[in-house]
């Protein structure tokens, strides 16, 4: 990748939306030799030959659900730190379950290196040219981008679909997250004295001695 940003979205659709050739030799072209993959419910590590697993879960992604509809939401790269995030949607239907659906969103992360190659740019001599002859080729590095690691990022809600047929199981865990945000609201009415300590005595990370209290420093 030269334009990490603007390439980006093409690359993820011929991962996914591709016959098998065409996704091989996408993963061949955009991933190191070592790239790792890390998705909620599989991983390969990082390693000599471990893009070879990541083609592996590809295909068999295809394999399970022949048509996947995906669509690219917003896309950001962070220069110092060569990273990419990718935000998307997708529907996957799996051909063997009748009636399954799992429309999910996540957040990918991807981990780019820098690969120095060299391109031909042809320039016209200093005498004008007469004839073809006159050109001369120079080459010059560019700088291309290599993704070194995947890390696709799902809530819990939205991951635990994969395996919820109709949902069951989002709900649940909808239910769940209702819970812990009552639970918290109760943690805080019932914490409110530590929370008078930490602003009148502690303040924040900062410790504060009586005789500052009493003062009012």
């Amino acid at each position: 990748m030269e334009n990490p940003a603007a390439e980006i979205p093409h690359i993820i659709r011929s991962l996914v939306q591709t016959p098998p050739s065409i996704q091989r030799a996408t993963i061949e072209r955009y991933f190191t030799p070592d790239a790792s993959f890390t998705h909620p419910f599989c991983r390969t590590g990082s390693f000599n030959g471990s893009r070879w697993l990541i083609w592996c879960i590809y295909r068999w992604y295809k394999i399970m659900s022949p048509r996947i509809e995906i669509e690219i939401d917003s896309v950001a790269f962070d220069p110092p730190t060569l990273t990419l995030y990718v935000s998307m949607h997708q529907i996957l239907r799996i051909w063997f379950i009748p009636g399954y659906s799992a429309p999910v969103k996540l957040v990918t992360v991807l981990k780019l290196i820098p690969s120095s190659s060299t391109s031909t740019t042809k320039y016209p001599s200093a005498t004008p040219p007469s004839s073809a002859s006159n050109t001369t080729s120079t080459q010059r590095p560019k700088t291309t981008y290599l993704i070194q690691s995947q890390n696709d990022l799902y809530q819990v809600n939205e991951f635990i679909t994969f395996w919820s047929p109709f949902r069951l199981l989002w709900v649940f865990v909808l239910a769940l997250q209702w819970m812990a945000t009552a639970a918290c609201v109760v943690g805080m009415v019932l914490g409110t004295p530590v929370s008078w300590v930490e602003e009148n005595m502690v303040g924040g990370n900062r410790e504060r001695r009586v005789r500052d209290i009493v003062v009012g420093t």
